[in-house]
């Protein structure tokens, strides 16, 4: 059956159902969202002389719930203009529209009694043949379709979303005892495909398998931490981003997510698993039970490991808990001297390797908690799943983790690994020692330029499923695929002619390294290949120029070393977009500064969803001089119809650049005009680099022509210079902005405007592009620019004379 989703219906409006409805209005499906009615008038209602049957009062829960999930930060839509699909009701009225629904999502309490008084009610309006699935976190599928019809018993499954499902990228997807193959096929790869989801097939087991290792990961760990002592800051140090892991780390997810979440689930897995040879760990330490006898959860309860205290001033102070008296302390500032010694580790598995093999405190729990972790993963299979790397991929997804269990027990060795894990009385499952007895040293290799995994029934090396489409660059590089690199750069062969460039830097930064890999790779595409794609697997595709360069020369005083190197940077951009093969950029997450001035100068942008782009350059006292300006008036000039407001239009993105507005989607970059109607967005962020390889060969294939730059660009001279200084000087007298920032708006204004011409004019790409770099030196002399340049670099200490 060629299955499509137009319109899903989601039963449910609390915290899930609310955000699952908006992440399908993300992707452009039309959402009917419906919760119980009411069961009294609210004192507001009963004063508006309202009455139970009134439309407002029936859906004033499912309202109210909506209205919440779309004022929250961050925001579970890419653009509130999205809402619009989405509609509201309550069961009672408007349950019977389910049946022109393709699925339904069931998203109510957990508790299976009202799970199944709902599916009653749903079997008499759902068509045959439709999709219907709950969100469930646990309970077990056969328990919830028991009773139901053949149709609806062959169509159901679980499909678990972590929260918020937004920006987490699991979800879990598992079969009831009747469950078609095909639907859940179809689930698999709408997930993938369509929701930009790690899509996980689960066995039916007590909390599927994210949850179970994670949660056991957490409660396991809060034993170690008690027996060790450890404080809140000092675990949230060790168990942050040093080790791959959410900067929120452990206690502060914990109070995000909210503590009673976590306990409830460890409570049920402690009750579900009998026959759990590591039961007893999900049991609750003192330290996790006093809160939760306290009900100090976390944020939704205002305190929890951490508690911010207002002052009577309106001040706020940040207190941590002290795990021994249980009483809030200032927040510590911890040092260990395994974190010290790491600093200079930059590669994520040669770090935690170190970490791990260190001998001090830090260490030591490093090792106990690995240990500890990997035994219990060990022994899951083939429980929760019959394949390690589905444990990987639902833990890494779910919890946000860079590595999972398996992978970071072949970064340590798995050999040596299970060695000091016995002396430890940590003891491995069988598989394992029958994997090592079998002279298979590891759970994952790449053979062929192909990911496998160690598959325990045949005892040999299987390709991943799921990923043939993907194009993973650490795959590329093990296969032999580099062709070039330096310090801060890397080009693979992509195949069928398309070569990658990827840079390595810290956050991505743009320097000389990156600079030489954008000239390097476009002159070897020009050469011998049909293009180029420009991206990453890092944590942002770039943070922006790297700073160090230029405020060395700013503070010598040597400006014509600073005219040089912006000159190579706005060629090395212009080439980008006017070489004589298609170059794709595919940014993620952070894309600014020069990442969002490279960006606008492609061919074509592939974005991820997750966008977080934008020419923030006046936050260090700067304008953009990459090309940035430039780009953005000739968007202007380009975008503008006859009879249209103008200045309305370049108000607007002279304002975006002079307030540093960065993009909270790619759907939100649209609309800022940093992408362009054909520009393209990846949902799932695997997909994204062959998503821009597939354009660079459609755009090869459609015959691309090198593009001539643009001497016809509109610029307006004195007519909006003078409404740029009317709302520069507003803000001065508003006391919005300071001196210095009305200066370097004007500097801004002089660019978008094209210097003070008399009358509208036409001017070229290289007039705007010179009067940026002058624009921008001028600038860099400026002793409020080196302050802000140093503070950055060196996070907030005084610069000195």
């Amino acid at each position: 059956m060629n299955r499509t989703i137009k319109k899903v219906a989601v039963l449910g409006s609390g915290v899930m159902g609310s955000r699952i409805a908006c992440h399908f209005a993300n992707i452009g499906v039309q959402v009917l969202l419906l919760d119980i009615v009411p069961f009294e008038l609210t004192e507001e209602e009963q004063k508006k002389g309202l009455t139970k049957d009134h439309p407002a009062v029936r859906n004033r829960i499912v309202t109210t719930a909506l209205q919440n999930t779309l004022k929250s930060n961050p925001s579970a839509i890419y653009d509130k203009a999205f809402a619009s699909l989405i509609s509201t009701g309550n069961f009672d009225d408007d349950l019977p529209k389910i049946k022109d629904y393709d699925w339904v999502i069931e998203v109510v309490v957990e508790r299976l009694d009202i799970k199944q008084q709902l599916y009653e009610k749903v079997e008499k309006y759902r068509k045959p043949g439709t999709l219907i699935t709950s969100n469930t976190s646990g309970i077990p599928m056969h328990l919830m379709c028991e009773g139901r019809s053949e149709d609806f018993q062959t169509h159901f499954a679980g499909t678990h979303f972590f929260n918020p499902p937004r920006y987490l990228r699991l979800l879990e997807i598992i079969p009831g005892p009747k469950t078609k193959p095909e639907i859940i096929d179809f689930l698999m790869d709408y997930g993938d495909r369509y929701l930009g989801k790690e899509t996980v097939l689960c066995k039916d087991t007590p909390a599927f398998i994210a949850n179970r290792i994670g949660v056991y990961a957490i409660i396991s760990g809060m034993h170690a931490i008690e027996k060790a002592g450890f404080g809140v800051s000092e675990v949230d140090k060790l168990t942050g981003p040093v080790i791959g892991r959410a900067k929120s780390a452990t206690f502060r997810t914990m109070d995000v997510v909210g503590l009673d979440t976590t306990v409830n689930v460890a409570n049920n897995l402690h009750k579900a698993l009998p026959h759990d040879e590591s039961r007893d760990k999900f049991k609750l330490p003192k330290i996790v039970e006093v809160l939760y006898n306290n009900k100090w959860f976390g944020d939704k309860t205002g305190q929890g490991y951490f508690k911010m205290i207002r002052h009577k001033d309106g001040s706020k102070e940040l207190k941590e808990l002290d795990l021994k008296t249980f009483e809030y302390k200032d927040v510590e500032k911890p040092k260990f001297k395994a974190l010290e010694a790491s600093k200079e580790i930059d590669d994520l598995k040669k770090r935690i390797k170190f970490l791990v093999n260190f001998d001090d405190r830090a260490g030591e729990f490093y090792r106990a908690s690995f240990y500890d972790l990997f035994k219990y993963c060990s022994h899951r299979i083939p429980e929760i799943s019959d394949e390690l790397y589905r444990i990987d991929q639902a833990v890494c997804a779910g919890f946000g983790w860079e590595l999972g269990p398996f992978e970071t027990w072949d970064v340590l060795g798995v050999k040596e690994t299970v060695e000091k894990m016995e002396a430890a009385g940590e003891k491995a499952a069988p598989w394992v020692h029958e994997m090592l007895g079998a002279g298979h040293d590891s759970f994952y290799k790449v053979e062929n330029g192909k990911r496998k995994y160690y598959d325990i029934p045949s005892k040999s090396y299987v390709e991943i499923p799921g990923i043939e489409d993907f194009i993973i660059l650490d795959t590329l590089k093990s296969a032999g695929k580099k062709v070039w690199g330096n310090a801060g750069s890397t080009i693979y062969d992509m195949g069928d002619e398309v070569i990658g460039l990827e840079f390595h830097t810290k956050m991505n930064s743009m320097g000389a390294e990156v600079i030489e890999g954008i000239n390097t790779a476009i002159g070897m595409a020009e050469k011998s290949y049909k293009g180029l794609v420009i991206g990453n697997e890092g944590g942002n595709f770039s943070a922006g120029a790297n700073l160090a360069m230029l405020f060395m020369f700013a503070g010598d005083q040597e400006f014509d070393e600073i005219n040089l190197m912006i000159a190579q940077f706005q060629n090395t951009m212009m080439r980008a977009r006017y070489s004589s093969v298609p170059v794709v950029v595919a940014p993620h997450n952070m894309a600014l500064g020069g990442g969002c001035e490279l960006s606008l100068h492609a061919d074509h942008i592939q974005a991820h969803a997750e966008l977080y782009m934008g020419l923030v350059e006046v936050g260090v006292g700067l304008i953009p001089a990459g090309g940035g300006t430039k780009e953005m008036t000739r968007r202007f000039a380009n975008g503008v119809i006859a009879g249209d407001v103008e200045l309305n239009q370049l108000q607007e993105y002279f304002m975006n650049i002079a307030t540093a507005k960065v993009s909270t989607s790619a759907e939100e970059a649209r609309g800022l005009g940093y992408l362009r109607t054909q520009d393209g967005i990846s949902l799932n962020r695997k997909r994204q680099l062959a998503d821009a390889k597939a354009k660079v060969l459609s755009l090869s294939d459609l015959g691309y022509t090198q593009p001539a730059q643009q001497t016809n660009i509109k610029v307006l001279g004195k007519t909006s210079l003078a409404l740029f200084e009317a709302g520069i000087t507003g803000m001065i007298y508003g006391n919005y902005i300071s001196e210095h920032d009305a200066k370097i708006a004007r500097k801004l204004a002089w660019v978008m405007s094209g210097g003070d011409l008399s009358s509208p004019t036409e001017v070229s790409e290289q007039y705007l592009l010179d009067l940026e770099r002058e624009a921008f030196l001028s600038l860099t002399g400026e002793q409020k620019t080196l302050e802000r340049i140093h503070s950055i670099l060196f996070k907030g200490k005084p610069l000195r004379n």
